[in-house]
């Protein structure tokens, strides 16, 4: 029961992180998309940022790091779960999540604090090469984030389709690797997020 109480409060976690992803990826001026913009153009960039009011950014932070707490809740559950059958595969999905969940946080304050110092300082060329600057020095936390999200949703999916669990072989099309792979082409915000709270809705019931 503790198992689909953590799977489903992750499911609601990735919900509300695609929520707050979007309020930074849909401005007023149009859909924020790396390739729509060229950053050695802000004329590009002000516009799509003229209307964006401060708070959203904000918004998205603090919306963001909450969910990704209720994030924790699935990953780990579904580490302690794995552990019954292999614990080699248990803890590799648990470096994986931690790394996840360690990166995504701060990758996510700052992706919402570049557009909040953006729109503060006004939208000038200037505040432009400032974010990029700050984007660059800290694409660490992002790298570390998606490979330990690599790495957890590798092992899980391999798991299932292995047999190593007691999952049929099929139910490792519900895990977010093939799931992102499958929303990929039609280009939503936050796909990553779709994939993940998928991932914990089909488990939550299957389970």
């Amino acid at each position: 029961m503790m198992l689909k109480l953590s799977l489903l409060i992750a499911f609601f976690g990735h919900l509300l992180c695609w929520y707050s992803d979007c309020l930074i990826t849909y401005t007023p001026g149009g859909r924020l998309s790396a390739k729509q913009l060229d950053l050695k153009d802000n004329a590009k960039i002000a516009a799509l940022f003229r209307d964006m009011p401060l708070n959203r950014p904000m918004r998205s932070i603090l919306l963001g790091i909450f969910a990704l707490v209720l994030s924790g809740f699935g990953l780990l559950a579904l580490c302690s779960w794995m552990r019954q059958f292999s614990e080699i595969r248990a803890v590799l999905m648990q470096i994986g999540a931690v790394l996840f969940i360690g990166c995504a946080a701060p990758h996510h304050m700052i992706c919402g604090l570049l557009e909040w110092l953006y729109i503060r300082l006004g939208h000038t060329a200037d505040a432009a090469a400032l974010i990029m600057e700050l984007f660059k020095k800290t694409a660490a936390t992002m790298i570390v984030c998606y490979l330990g999200l690599l790495l957890f949703s590798v092992t899980l999916f391999l798991s299932i389709l292995t047999g190593v669990t007691t999952l049929p072989a099929w139910a490792c099309i519900f895990t977010t690797l093939p799931l992102f792979l499958i929303l990929s082409p039609f280009k939503i915000a936050g796909t990553g997020n779709i994939a993940n709270a998928l991932m914990f809705l089909v488990l939550a019931m299957i389970i």
